[in-house]
């Protein structure tokens, strides 16, 4: 039987860490069998490592319990041991800019939850099921960095996911004014309620950073390739407020929006549910099904009933009616540390490896 792909994490024992060791478990292709932290947490099984720290819902894959985690700053020491890695490491953005390359250099592809490369001009960031094309970026930062098999890819901030691919589905009618309020859990921070008390019963009205990458992201994701680089969209215009509220799991958006030529309504639903992508297409191991989906319901979607939907990686919309104001409006919901973290992440390695640009190293 052909070996799966070896995989490392970096920043094995955080949040995000944890989300991809759990979602990895039991995958069809990847294996992980790498795990690197902090020089703290360096020589320890990774079961003491993370102590009482473990964040996740489900219980700590039994394959992973007993490995001990190395120095994710030994480059070399644990690249020599994997195919590829996933980073979700906890550093400065400077450090991770510069780890990240790091790994990459040693003929290591990199597919990263973080937000450092999002606007390196060579870095593709990708929702796999809108830009798939924009990998063809990776030979242009391949001869800058000087490798052959080594590269960065990212994926987008978790807040846009939960309107982007709806705006998305609707390119053909020119959105071109979109007003978006993002509701965004805890998790989103890294935290629970047992760690963040204050949030119980609480909402606060701001997340550094994150209103100017609600608006920025989605348009270097609808942009284009021009000489080397990523050039972002021009439109549609778009403004955001963030806002920190008491909920676990699921980031939920108010979206307002106005059309170059106004739809009907039925003919959005049928843009939304008739959507499908490369990963659908390709039938890749974490896509969905059915990537978009409409609830009916007034009263949904609702994160404790919807945010599963799909394992997690598809996205839930509803509330779509005419505006006194704008065109339309919407809500929409989506889980920020699967769609939006690590499941996103690795449907962009599934993706990556499916075109041919994560290779295994020879044994």
């Amino acid at each position: 039987m052909e070996r799966k792909f070896r995989v490392g994490v970096l920043g094995a024992t955080g949040m995000v860490g944890q989300r991809f060791i759990s979602l990895l478990e039991n995958h069809p292709w990847y294996e992980v069998t790498t795990l690197a932290a902090s020089p703290r947490s360096a020589g320890k099984r990774y079961e003491d490592a993370v102590g009482g720290r473990w964040k996740m819902q489900t219980p700590m894959p039994e394959g992973v319990k007993d490995l001990i985690v190395m120095n994710v700053n030994e480059v070399e020491a644990v690249a020599s041991q994997v195919d590829f890695v996933f980073s979700a490491v906890d550093m400065s953005k400077a450090e991770i800019k510069a780890i990240e390359e790091a790994y990459a250099k040693t003929e290591t592809p990199v597919v990263s939850n973080n937000s450092a490369h999002r606007w390196t001009p060579d870095v593709p960031m990708i929702i796999p099921e809108i830009n798939p094309e924009h990998a063809e970026i990776i030979e242009y930062q391949r001869k800058r960095l000087g490798t052959k098999r080594g590269f960065v890819a990212v994926k987008p901030n978790c807040s846009i996911q939960s309107y982007t691919p709806a705006l998305h589905a609707l390119k053909k009618f020119g959105p071109k004014l979109v007003v978006a309020t993002t509701y965004q859990a805890i998790s989103g921070a890294g935290k629970t309620f047992a760690d963040w008390p204050e949030m119980v019963e609480n909402l606060i009205p701001y997340i550094a950073g994150e209103e100017e990458k609600s608006e920025q992201e989605p348009l270097k994701i609808w942009g284009h390739i021009e000489n080397g680089q990523i050039v972002k969209a021009e439109s549609p215009v778009i403004t955001c407020q963030c806002l920190r509220v008491p909920v676990l799991n699921g980031h939920t958006a108010a979206v307002f929006v106005n059309f170059e030529q106004k739809p009907t309504k039925e003919e959005i639903l049928a843009c939304w549910t008739e959507y499908s992508g490369l990963p659908q297409e390709l039938n890749l191991p974490s896509a969905p099904k059915q990537f978009i989906r409409y609830m009916e319901e007034d009263n949904r979607p609702q994160v404790k009933l919807d945010v599963d939907y799909e394992h997690g990686m598809g996205i839930s919309l509803g509330r779509l009616r005419e505006d006194t104001v704008f065109d339309y409006k919407f809500v929409g919901l989506s889980h920020n540390t699967v769609r939006g973290a690590a499941g996103g992440a690795i449907l962009c390695a599934e993706l990556l490896t499916a075109k041919g640009y994560i290779e295994k190293k020879e044994d």
